[in-house]
């Protein structure tokens, strides 16, 4: 029950950060902290990431999130990194906060990371200094009542939620037959429309629909609660560049496990394959 509630409140928050809760800016953020904040995302630093990503959906260089890595990348990563990108991914959202991506440097909760601009400089410090409050009230809290009750009513489902969110993110972005691009081929449409909507069978209602995922990139200030009208308003004009899986998430989340490690190192719009498919050359 409580990780459906930090789920609810990513989502909300999610749409602050978009701008699509309210016509008002402070109050966007004012929610956006208030949702964001008990749920240990710090809502600015996520916030900017979050509209880098947007900005930059299907870019092989500047996406911000579940981006590809080149061949020869992929053969020079350390088998320690290997294995918490490929096989323990369901735990990356809180390190992703801290370190991002491969080959990306910085950090969410730093003023001066190159994600920010450094008109952005407070922005960030708020967010901050308010998700180390949390982490404070967390400890007075663990103080108060026990490590019991630290995992029961928080650690157990902020887990659920952080894997949830993973496994959600990873499969919007990661299936073999969507493309990435490089330089010139990109465009923003292009890469809004390198996604896949899923369908969640009875767990789509309880997070909010958000497997209407490439209405989502194509619109995205639209809340998520318009999102469903959203997608059968675009299928048909979107015909073959729309993409949506019935194919059940757990089939999907380990095929794509299995099936997409990196992307070839030239070309300018590539798609992933394996390191299986590689060796068989």
């Amino acid at each position: 029950m409580q990780g459906t509630m930090f789920w609810a409140l990513f989502v909300v928050g999610h749409d602050c950060g978009h701008q699509s809760f309210s016509r008002h800016k402070w109050l966007n953020d004012l929610m956006g902290h208030i949702c964001h904040t008990p749920i240990l995302v710090p809502y600015h630093g996520w916030r900017i990431s979050h509209r880098t990503h947007h900005k930059n959906t299907g870019h092989l260089d500047n996406d911000e999130s579940w981006y590809p890595v080149s061949e020869s990348d992929y053969k020079n990563m350390p088998i320690t990194e290997k294995i918490g990108r490929y096989y323990l991914f369901l735990f990356a959202y809180p390190i992703y906060l801290f370190k991002r991506s491969p080959n990306k440097e910085g950090s969410h909760f730093s003023p001066s990371s190159p994600l920010f601009k450094k008109s952005e400089k407070w922005d960030i410090v708020t967010s901050s200094v308010l998700w180390i409050a949390m982490v404070g009230l967390l400890g007075f809290l663990t103080y108060q009542w026990g490590w019991m009750w630290l995992l029961k009513y928080y650690a157990g489902p902020y887990i659920v939620f952080v894997m949830w969110l993973d496994l959600v993110t990873f499969l919007h972005h990661t299936e073999s037959d969507i493309p990435w691009y490089r330089d010139e081929e990109w465009t923003f449409l292009k890469g809004a429309l390198s996604t896949i909507d899923r369908d969640y069978g009875f767990i789509n209602h309880i997070h909010h629909d958000i497997g209407t995922h490439v209405a989502h990139h194509i619109f995205l200030n639209m809340p998520h609660y318009n999102l469903k009208k959203a997608t059968e308003a675009i299928k048909p004009l979107l015909g073959e560049y729309f993409r949506k899986s019935e194919e059940p998430i757990w089939i999907s989340a380990w095929r794509s496990c299995i099936s997409c490690h990196f992307v070839p190192n030239e070309g300018n719009k590539v798609y992933y394959t394996s390191h299986l498919k590689s060796a068989g050359k």
